[in-house]
């Protein structure tokens, strides 16, 4: 199983680089940022963030804004070997609600977050010139879960 623990400032170009393969990847984002710059956005988010990173060379990570409970970021280098769920139910814990967007042409993550219990609650413009559409998805903890 992939170690997950708390990021560094020294996880964050691992990070970037994750962004950065996966965004040049999609085909249908233009326009991203090179590796350094990525880094410098990361390594400013971090005070702010409660960010953790699997695996060791990471392989992915997780970034959360606690005063909104924004999840800002879930990126794997290598989807489908459960880091995601992982990295989700750490996310989900003392938490009784999340949000996050995801653009709309990643239809497998859209799947993966309704299987996490995340429902469609608005369509959302691009946000930067080069960037598709996006949706909004938020969760509420069930009463029953509490």
């Amino acid at each position: 199983m992939i170690p997950i623990r708390a990021a560094t400032p020294d996880d964050m170009p691992a990070c970037a680089r994750i962004v950065h393969d996966w965004e040049t990847g999609t085909g249908y984002i233009q326009g991203t940022p090179d590796v350094d710059t990525l880094t410098g956005y990361l390594a400013e988010a971090f005070p702010v963030r409660d960010m953790h990173v699997a695996g060791d060379p990471v392989e992915g990570y997780l970034s959360i804004d606690p005063t909104s409970n924004r999840i800002g970021a879930i990126y794997l280098a290598r989807p489908g070997q459960g880091t995601g769920k992982r990295l989700m139910d750490l996310a989900k814990e003392g938490r009784d609600t999340l949000w996050l967007t995801v653009y709309a042409p990643n239809t497998r993550a859209q799947a993966f977050y309704r299987r996490e219990g995340f429902t469609e609650t608005a369509r959302l413009d691009a946000d930067r010139d080069g960037a598709p559409p996006m949706l909004r998805m938020d969760w509420t903890r069930s009463e029953v879960a509490k």
